[in-house]
């Protein structure tokens, strides 16, 4: 009997242990502690971009499909999941967090190591004033409580900074004024609270218009930081932002996980003229425009360790277009007339695959600090018959508008032995 007692004892001390050794074990575990290096560079080289798969427009069986196809190629981070450009009224429907609550618990159901990126963008409308302020965001600024509305005009640069900046009644707030430090601890919380675990700040230099110590900014991500600790999944939150000066270093510390920038995808000129059908060629390169490569300040970083470079993702973005389209200019932010990404979708099915198979060695043999965030689901300018949304999906039924990227990616990363998955 004391034999059996002993051994019912030994197996309860050692069956949660292995259990915890796994997960410790895991190169996807990150914990209250931080996340390290590998881990990191790990989730950055398992990332691809979904914008809103979490606020889905198009029906289930086309959700259905995108957590179909984020299953099969083994992505990890899901870049953009949930977002707000303007259009701050959706937030009055309870359906927009139970939704986007019901997917992540879907989705981790079937592979708790993903990471859901929301963001906190550089853009806020007239619309965010119908917006109720609950009671614990004045209480975590040690204010008290009012029953009220965000204010917008509260969040506008006092000089008229970057004010009515993308539209009339459309602005960039200014990260100093205390409204808009409400605003966004507000939308951080409320996205941990549902299961996102990371956060993509934006292009933190516009909004930090009147920052330059980036004093209120620290106020901002501290406050993030210690919620998460009491509330996310794993207690930490992974923060990266657009970083244009090579990071968001502050005495040598760096504010968030890894930096992030576009591609900056330079187009290259052909002998003839460009033609419907004609692809149009386009590549990498180091210190083209402001281009992120080679430039990732060294820092010590959130989570205590040290680095020369700081980790970095870039992506093919997504801003509009100019005039003339389809030309090739080699010092144009658009490449051949349009954004990144609706100059991907534009290209023939066989070059996009062999551009995400040239991307991935460029940054690999270039600067082995930079990671390729692989286009999933991105709105796209460019005429065409796909709801102006490009999909890596393979088309299908359930997905009919799918551009075929699915099967390159999955073989990209299969093939891929720089570090354990």
């Amino acid at each position: 009997m004391i034999q059996k007692r002993f051994l019912l004892l030994l197996i309860s001390i050692l069956v949660p242990f292995a259990g915890w050794a796994q997960r410790e074990a895991s190169p996807y575990y990150f914990d209250k502690n931080g996340i390290q290096k590998e881990v990191l560079e790990n989730y950055l080289d398992r990332s691809i971009t979904v914008t809103n798969l979490l606020v889905p427009h198009q029906g289930e069986e086309q959700l259905n499909d995108d957590i179909r196809m984020i299953r099969n190629i083994g992505a990890k981070f899901l870049g953009r999941s949930i977002l707000l450009w303007e259009n701050e009224q959706v937030l009055k429907d309870p359906a927009f967090w139970t939704k986007a609550e019901q997917i992540i618990q879907r989705m981790h159901a079937d592979d708790p190591d993903l990471v859901f990126q929301a963001c906190l963008f550089e853009a806020i409308s007239t619309e965010v004033s119908q917006i109720k302020i609950p009671e614990w965001v004045f209480e975590s600024y040690g204010l008290k409580p009012e029953k009220r509305n965000f204010r917008y005009e509260d969040m506008l640069n006092l000089q008229g900074k970057y004010v009515d900046h993308w539209h009339a009644g459309g602005s960039v707030p200014d990260i100093s004024r205390q409204e808009t430090q409400l605003w966004f601890y507000f939308l951080a919380c409320s996205y941990i609270r549902i299961g996102c675990e990371a956060f993509h700040l934006g292009q933190i230099e516009l909004m930090g218009m009147n920052d330059p110590d980036r004093a209120h900014w620290i106020t901002l991500i501290d406050k993030i930081r210690a919620f998460a600790a009491q509330h996310a999944r794993r207690q930490w939150v992974i923060l990266d932002a657009h970083t244009p000066k090579g990071g968001m270093v502050t005495n040598g510390k760096s504010l968030i996980d890894f930096n992030s920038f576009p591609m900056r995808i330079c187009a290259l000129p052909t002998a003839t003229p460009w033609k419907e059908g004609d692809i149009q060629p386009a590549e990498l390169r180091v210190n083209h425009l402001d281009a992120l490569y080679k430039r990732s300040q060294g820092c010590q970083t959130p989570s205590g360790w040290s680095c020369k470079h700081l980790p970095y993702l870039v992506e093919i973005d997504n801003y509009g277009k100019e005039e003339p389209v389809n030309t090739a200019d080699t010092t144009s932010y658009f490449p051949w007339g349009w954004d990144e990404i609706s100059w991907f979708a534009k290209q023939p099915e066989k070059y996009r695959n062999e551009w995400l198979q040239y991307a991935w060695k460029w940054m690999k043999e270039t600067d082995p600090d930079g990671h390729v965030e692989m286009p999933g689901i991105r709105g796209i300018c460019c005429p065409n018959e796909t709801d102006n949304t490009y999909r890596a999906n393979t088309r299908s039924a359930q997905s009919p508008n799918g551009y075929n990227q699915e099967e390159t990616i999955k073989a990209i990363w299969a093939a891929d032995k720089t570090r354990k998955h």
